[in-house]
């Protein structure tokens, strides 16, 4: 069992930036994906950002593209997310995701077998 473990959140006014760490307790092999998702109260959990070495590529959420940075180490086993230019909406839990085999399907909750317990971001107009 893989344990995922958030940090960085907090309270920023619109405009700013945060950087979000996740590590994890155990190293997550390079093609499994690993990825942030977020929640806002009412809303389903949706994709953020995710990274896979598969095809050594970053995948982002349109809402997010320009704005935010994933990037994985795996010798430290931390995957972080850069966040610049935040806006209001994007207050939310963000969760640290990882996978534990082999899959392109970056965007799908289901793809992921490990979560964090969620860190709360919240962007002030």
């Amino acid at each position: 069992q893989v344990q995922l473990v958030e940090s960085g959140g907090g309270l920023v006014q619109a405009g700013g930036s945060l950087r979000l760490s996740c590590e994890a307790s155990a190293r997550i092999a390079n093609g499994y994906p690993m990825g942030w998702f977020r929640q806002a109260p009412g809303n389903e959990r949706e994709f953020v950002a995710a990274i896979s070495y598969v095809r050594i590529a970053a995948y982002y959420a349109d809402s997010v593209k320009g704005r935010f940075t994933i990037s994985r180490d795996n010798a430290k086993r931390t995957l972080d997310l850069q966040m610049n230019s935040l806006k209001p909406e994007d207050t939310a839990v963000y969760y640290c995701a990882a996978g534990d085999h082999y899959s392109s399907n970056v965007y799908d909750t289901k793809t992921y077998t490990y979560w964090g317990q969620g860190t709360q971001v919240t962007v002030s107009s």
